[in-house]
């Protein structure tokens, strides 16, 4: 099968990343209120910046054992966010089962049908199911806002080290690293002619765990959908560019959504105001609006 071209694979991790902020919903059993904590805000940005530099100390070492990391984590994150984590998930503990159990042949799939598409749209939705749990799970112990912090955060360290170039070398490093048995590759996101990073697909979960915990479905779709199309534009760059960071879409999505969250809680606020003052009016006999 042909490989399809950049532009068309690149559209399609995209459009992935708009996805991952829809499909997560919110943890169906409380943590322990000890794990609540807002330090957990600091693991999106630690993410990037532990990954550069742990790298770079030792290259090699670093890609191979992130690499067999994300072989044992990864089916498990899916199965537990196909099971139990995606919005709207089967209620009965049957259907959790069986939606979990689908790991295994996206898995099988993905290991037969390396470097194919099938293959490679396999492994694409095992990572970013497992982007799913990662998201609702960080959700459920960070508060908000500093979990709101920690995406902008990641963004803005990613794009300092996309711009000082300090990324390109432990990101071939990691694309390069290969698991024994041709297993298959699960620490970054490969269809077609286009590699997306883990991270990148990992900052578009936590929006979406994020919005799951705070916000009401309709929005959460709006982000969706806004965060498909910035990501989609943002591929234009790539007309000039080679590397580009992929999760400031994700987090412009997220001040959008917060600002536009923002002003319409203000106007109804106005207007619940307004309704009160004519009703206190209303009210007086000695208001004109009462006569």
């Amino acid at each position: 099968m042909a490989v399809p071209p950049f532009w068309i694979s690149i559209a399609l991790l995209s459009l992935v990343q708009g996805a991952l902020v829809a499909l997560p919903g919110v943890l169906p059993w409380g943590p322990p209120g000890r794990l609540r904590s807002r330090r957990w805000a600091i693991v999106p940005p630690l993410s990037v910046i532990a990954f550069v530099f742990g790298a770079r100390a030792a290259e090699h070492a670093s890609a191979q054992g992130l690499t067999y990391l994300a072989l044992c984590a990864v089916p498990l994150l899916a199965a537990l966010a196909l099971g139990w984590l995606l919005w709207d998930a089967g209620r009965t503990r049957v259907r959790r089962l069986a939606r979990a159990l689908l790991v295994a042949p996206l898995f099988a799939l993905a290991w037969a049908d390396r470097g194919g598409l099938a293959g490679e749209s396999a492994a694409l939705a095992l990572s970013a199911l497992s982007c799913v749990a990662l998201g609702v799970l960080l959700a459920a112990v960070t508060p908000p806002r500093w979990l709101a912090a920690g995406i902008v955060a990641m963004a803005i360290a990613d794009t300092t080290l996309v711009v000082s170039e300090l990324l390109q070398r432990p990101n071939n490093a990691l694309n390069a690293a290969r698991p024994v048995a041709n297993l298959p590759q699960l620490q970054s996101a490969v269809f077609g002619s286009a590699v997306m990073g883990y991270g990148d697909l990992f900052i578009a979960g936590v929006l979406g765990g994020l919005l799951a915990a705070t916000v009401g479905r309709r929005l959460q779709l709006r982000a969706a959908a806004l965060t498909a199309l910035l990501a989609l534009s943002a591929d234009l760059l790539f007309f000039f560019v080679n590397e580009l960071p992929a999760t400031v879409p994700v987090a412009l999505a997220l001040i959008a959504t917060m600002l536009s969250r923002r002003a319409r809680s203000a106007h109804g606020r106005e207007a619940l105001t307004l309704r009160a003052d004519v009703a206190r009016a209303r009210a007086d006999p000695r208001s004109p609006a009462a006569r």
